[in-house]
């Protein structure tokens, strides 16, 4: 018996729900199922409302500082579900991921600097370096027709002039989880050259499948020196809103100066309830977080199934993690424009535009499959409804 029902449809207007208010300024309409930025419409688990609930009704909301119960309940959640032993001394807040990766490399680097990102791949990671006038080297992923694969060997030459290196574990939007042995001999070539690995690991809570996340800087003493590590309980928990994210560094010297830096400029510095939904989450979200992947799981295998069955031209990358379903549409035959176009105007869906991930993105979108199924189902409705008007 089932305790969480994520079959429930819950009304996100009036809410400023990035998901819905945008739509009209960034699809050009608003009549439109948003499937696109990556935030569920499941509510988060009890333990966040009811945390933060308590800590509103005491009326006091001055200066606050990060507990002994915050960074324990991080320690003890890494150190179970992904086997990674860190200390406190490790941890730090950070305002947002994205923030923290340009924090990194405005720390690390300077403006002759290049940093290498493996496309196709979250936009920002491309975005936030080139908005900091740092030259971005592609090390493109290779496809293989269901899921990705790293070029090493490309790697191995980009390496030798690069500074920085952007990690997406697991991978969005391809879903891999990458393995030990993967991210081992990533760490070789990067350790070897010098090369900052920043490890994203934002859905490392999200595998599934019986698929197993490996946190980066776990897999080898090299990997451990060279790396910087980025997590929140935003994505798995559906709480990006508040804001929770956190940095883990081993190596002493990356962490004093990068800490330093974000001390600077008081960046480390949380508030009430990013520490309060985190430790809510990490200490009483296990059970919330087992039925959800289920649930996604199942509204993946939907997805695929749905599609094979009633629209074989669309194919579904299955992911090992997230909630992120990479449709690869380059049999229908569409210039990228006119596959957005008709995704937006004929199938009236908000997806992501798999232009935006890279190269290697053309003739893909990112579908959000993380709400209820009943959303799910219309969706592909209405998208092979469209397509055989569209003929």
């Amino acid at each position: 018996m089932k305790k969480y029902n994520f079959d429930a449809i819950i009304n996100r207007e009036g809410t400023n729900a990035l998901k819905l208010d945008v739509l009209k300024q960034r699809y050009g309409r608003s009549d439109l199922i948003p499937m696109w930025v990556a935030d569920m419409d499941f509510a988060s688990p009890p333990c966040v409302k009811k945390a933060i609930t308590a800590r509103a009704e005491h009326g006091i909301f001055g200066y606050t500082c990060a507990s002994e119960e915050y960074y324990q309940s991080i320690i003890k959640w890494v150190g179970r579900h992904h086997g990674w032993n860190i200390e406190q001394e490790w941890i730090s807040f950070v305002p947002g991921i994205v923030k923290g990766i340009a924090f990194v490399i405005d720390c690390f680097t300077t403006e002759e600097d290049k940093v290498i990102i493996q496309p196709p791949v979250y936009h920002p990671f491309r975005i936030i370096p080139k908005l900091h006038h740092r030259e971005v080297v592609y090390n493109e992923l290779i496809f293989d027709g269901g899921n990705y694969r790293m070029d090493f060997e490309s790697l191995k030459q980009q390496a030798k002039t690069a500074k920085v290196l952007i990690l997406c574990n697991p991978h969005n939007p391809g879903g891999r989880v990458w393995t030990k042995e993967e991210l081992v001999e990533l760490a070789e070539i990067c350790y070897d050259n010098k090369v900052l690995v920043i490890s994203d690991e934002i859905h490392s809570d999200l595998a599934l499948n019986g698929h197993k996340h490996v946190p980066f800087a776990s897999v080898s003493e090299k990997a451990a020196e060279n790396s910087i590590t980025f997590m929140a309980p935003s994505k798995t928990f559906n709480i990006a809103g508040i804001v929770s994210s956190f940095s883990v560094v081993s190596n002493a010297d990356l962490r004093d100066k990068f800490y330093n830096y974000l001390k600077a400029s008081e960046l480390e510095e949380g508030h009430i309830f990013a520490y309060l939904a985190a430790q809510a989450v990490y200490q009483d979200g296990d059970e919330w977080l087992l039925e959800l992947k289920d649930y996604l799981w199942e509204n993946i295998c939907f997805t695929d199934q749905y599609l094979k069955k009633n629209f074989p031209q669309v194919k579904a990358a299955i992911p090992q993690a997230s909630f992120l379903v990479w449709l690869d549409c380059r049999e229908l035959g569409m210039s990228q424009k006119d596959l957005v176009s008709f995704f937006v105007n004929e199938a009236k869906l908000a997806l992501n535009d798999g232009a935006v991930f890279g190269p290697g993105g053309n003739g893909f979108m990112r579908l959000n499959v993380g709400t209820p199924r009943s959303i799910v189902e219309k969706s592909l409705q209405q998208l092979v409804e469209a397509y055989i008007q569209h003929q």
